[in-house]
């Protein structure tokens, strides 16, 4: 009798043979580009250019050569499809251990928090077999206030979501808008939702006191684990449904002692899930990422039970998707390219690169390649640390009932010494080495030959929130881009340690370009500011636009553009959101790669110690409303705002200048490309001159930062002329 399938993947195949032409053709019109770079452009210029052509081509090489990396991402994507239905019954199916990590409680608010909780004990799978753990990096008292007073509340929470079905499983969330159907359900449902609703209230307010009453401990804290509502797994509510057992931990820290932010975390959850659950899969969510559809944990099951791909699979990612997203997106918050284009298409080769949020785990693929059965004692402490107890439970996956005493074993393995002389970070657990542990341990499974999968549901598996401000999204930027860059100065450079682990081309493709992003900042600092001074003193650097070889800069010019809104619409995307996503990139570029680089070197000749922000998640009512409205909110920091608006003025005169030098001099053909390269920037970045001269709101930008900004333009004019002469 043949089983039936769990799960299904198409491959889009129209998608790929564009994508793989557009390639090859792209390819050639570079190959035309830099051959009249090196030999028909070198041997006309005169020796005074000779360092702005270098600036000019290496520009070229590294935006050709990020282009070749990105191009690995849509080489064949592909989309799946799950049969939940086909799942073994409940009493066979697998336990999970629910990871949620907060750090700190003024920009983490404990009202998001519960209610991540909350929805991640409301999942549609048996309770008897969900553990959530809470993990406060900041050993906070309001932080565990909350969570016991989320536990109360959860008592009569998840069992009317188990009881009536509800889908919108966040408590927040379901309050805050009512569903046609949901009039329809019938008086029981009505009259309980009501009850409910009023419980939610009662539940806010003893939160609030919680919190005027709370506070964060000092940097050196011990560990703290406890057990809300001291049940046993699966506990009974009143004769009602069972629902999960919940754990608050919150390790060790001193200041003398590194604790390896968010995957030293992560990494004491394993050990303290392990005495306790030790559950063979694990769910990880961000504290403002909560879960959306009940069901998708019977979705990641339909992947893991797969016989076909399970015995390799290490994780499912499922995308990150945010409920604040507003309909033009000025920020591209909602990272369309990554969990629309890029996903799915590492997805036809070995898998997606871990997330950070919205996955779920095999534990085993964390513990390392070795054979632990064969390990003597001795090797598994050197590996895994002294802990006898946590060393039985490598050994076996049955579950225990935790005992009182286990308490102490747990705060143990949450001491900041337990990883010392161990292979915690390096081998085993989420790596360290990088503050994007997602990425670099991600990328570490799969050298180790682990594959992943994708799966984008119709219905967002989880919702979180998303940057809304100008600010929050360059400085979450700068964060992310300074860890992957450290990645690619490390050892582990994807392109060469990828390669030597045999992982495939195409994947060591798309793991360094994502570690190379950083890298067009340079590209973007110098195009934004040598072509401009070379037009101020009447010396051009691209073909005349007489010349054949014009065409080619015009084509890779166009090609680009089209390919990108070819995604964007095939995609759902429109006009808008292309031009929205080219100048986020653009600013991007000018800081959050550049401050992320910079960091990145300075912590690498050790002028700088590696720190870890987390993103503000409290919401400005104000601010938030000029992102519903698609206006820009200046109001940022000065070494975010100062580049950006002093590249758009030299760029304002550079085109003026240019403008006129086309209409006295009568030189078209060869200042075109420079006058039309100044004019894309301003058009690009309109709302940050509608922010200098138009506005007169809160956000926009400051006369002062203009002022400055207009004399930090005049000098790099001044300073770049005298190179000139």
């Amino acid at each position: 009798m043949e089983t039936l399938p769990l799960q299904r993947y198409k491959v889009h195949k129209l998608s790929a043979i564009i994508n793989r032409t557009h390639t090859f053709i792209h390819s050639i019109a570079i190959l035309f580009m830099l051959y009249y770079r090196l030999i028909i452009n070198l041997t006309t210029i005169h020796t005074s250019f000779l360092p702005y052509w270098f600036l000019i081509f290496a520009s070229e090489l590294i935006l050709s050569f990020l282009w070749l990396l990105n191009s690995a991402h849509i080489w064949r994507p592909i989309s799946r499809s799950v049969f939940p239905e086909n799942l073994p019954p409940d009493d066979e199916l697998p336990a999970i251990d629910i990871f949620i990590c907060t750090a700190d409680p003024k920009k983490e608010p404990a009202l998001g928090v519960v209610n991540t909780v909350l929805s991640a004990m409301a999942i549609d799978y048996p309770p008897e077999k969900v553990t959530v753990y809470l993990s406060d990096d900041g050993c906070s008292v309001t932080t565990l206030c909350a969570i016991r007073e989320g536990w109360r509340f959860g008592q009569v929470w998840v069992p009317f979501c188990k009881e009536f079905g509800v889908k919108s499983i966040c408590p927040e969330a379901f309050f805050r808008t009512v569903d046609d159907h949901e009039i329809n359900r019938g008086k029981e449902y009505l009259e309980e939702r009501e009850n409910i609703q009023k419980d939610y209230e009662e539940f806010k307010e003893r939160l609030k006191k919680a919190q005027e009453n709370g506070g964060t401990k000092d940097r050196h804290f011990g560990p703290n684990i406890e057990i809300i509502g001291q049940t046993h797994s699966g506990a009974k509510n009143n004769g009602k449904a069972k629902i999960p057992s919940l754990v608050y931990v919150s390790r060790e820290k001193n200041p003398s002692h590194p604790h390896h932010f968010k995957a030293g975390a992560l990494n004491v959850l394993l050990r303290v899930s392990g005495i306790i659950s030790n559950s063979p899969y694990i769910l990880m969510l961000d504290c403002d990422m909560h879960s959306n559809d009940p069901s998708s944990a019977r979705q990641a099951m339909c992947f893991h039970l797969d016989p076909k791909i399970s015995p390799s699979l290490a994780f499912v990612q499922f995308p990150q998707r945010f409920h604040n997203i507003s309909k033009n997106d000025i920020y591209d918050s909602a990272l369309r390219a990554v969990f629309v284009v890029k996903w799915p298409g590492m997805d036809g080769l070995i898998g997606p690169m871990l997330s950070g949020t919205c996955f779920y785990m095999k534990r085993k693929a964390l513990y390392g390649n070795a054979t632990h059965k064969d390990m003597d004692l001795s090797e598994m402490k050197k590996c895994f640390g002294s802990s006898n107890e946590f060393l039985n439970t490598l050994t076996s996956t049955k579950h225990k009932e935790f005992a009182d005493n286990k308490i102490q074993e747990a705060k143990f393995l949450a001491s900041c010494t337990y990883e010392q002389d161990s292979q915690w970070g390096e081998q085993i657990g989420f790596m360290y080495h990088s503050v994007v542990e997602d990425y670099f341990t991600g990328f570490i499974l799969h050298c180790k030959g682990w594959k992943s999968a994708f799966y984008n549901p119709t219905r967002p598996a989880f919702l979180g929130s998303a940057t809304t401000n100008l600010n929050d999204t360059l400085v979450q930027g700068t964060r992310w881009n300074s860890g992957v860059i450290e990645v690619l100065f490390s050892r582990f450079c994807p392109l060469i340690y990828g390669l030597k682990s045999r992982m495939p081309l195409l994947e060591c493709m798309c793991y360094s370009y994502l570690a190379a992003q950083p890298l067009y900042c340079f590209p973007a600092w110098f195009l934004a500011v040598i072509p401009q001074f070379c037009l101020l003193n009447g010396i051009p650097i691209y073909p005349k636009v007489s010349s054949p070889w014009f065409i080619v800069y015009s084509f890779l010019f166009l090609s680009i553009l089209s390919k990108h809104l070819w995604d964007v619409i095939h995609t759902g995307g429109t006009m808008r959101t292309w031009w929205n996503e080219w100048r986020v990139w653009m600013m991007k570029s000018i800081t959050a790669y550049f401050y992320g680089t910079l960091d990145a070197i300075l912590k690498l000749i050790g002028f700088r110690k590696a720190s870890f922000l987390p993103t503000n998640k409290v919401v400005d009512d104000e601010r938030l409303k000029r992102y519903q409205m698609g206006i820009y909110d200046f109001q940022a920091s000065k070494m975010v705002i100062v580049p950006l608006a002093t590249l758009v003025i030299l760029n304002m005169i550079s085109f003026i200048w240019g403008i006129g030098k086309v209409i006295f001099e009568g030189r078209f053909s060869d200042f075109f490309g420079q006058v039309f390269l100044s004019f894309f920037i301003l058009m690009v970045n309109y709302p940050i001159i509608e922010g200098m001269i138009l506005r007169k709101d809160k956000g926009s930008i400051p006369l002062f930062v203009t002022f400055s900004s207009i004399l930090l333009s005049l000098s790099l004019l001044f300073i770049g002329s005298i190179f000139l002469m």
